[in-house]
């Protein structure tokens, strides 16, 4: 029997490449945890319909990004976008919306 690739097969002299997106750190320290209560909250009261809960995401997301839990990144690249809205009172405000609305 060989042993050159290892105990699982493969080319132990590679160096792995982390991927892009998509790994982070776990929340070990429960950091973020009410932000996720309230997202998981709103997705069970929702029908699991994500769109329903974007600013529940987009909160979860930014906390992440606060506590170094994951890379900062405009909000616009995760698929939310700035939007213009006007109060009753007439007034614009910006604010952040999920694209996928």
């Amino acid at each position: 029997m060989s042993v050159a690739g290892g105990a699982f097969g493969g080319n132990r002299g590679l160096r792995p490449v982390p991927p892009e997106k998509g790994i982070f750190p776990l929340d070990h320290m429960h950091l973020c945890d009410p932000e996720k209560r309230e997202y998981l909250n709103c997705l069970k009261t929702a029908s699991h319909q994500s769109e329903r809960c974007s600013q529940f995401s987009k909160k979860y997301l930014q906390c992440r990004m606060e506590k170094n839990l994951m890379a900062k990144q405009d909000l616009a690249e995760l698929g939310f976008k700035e939007s213009k809205v006007e109060t009753p009172e007439g007034k614009v405000t910006e604010g952040i919306d999920n694209q996928n609305q």
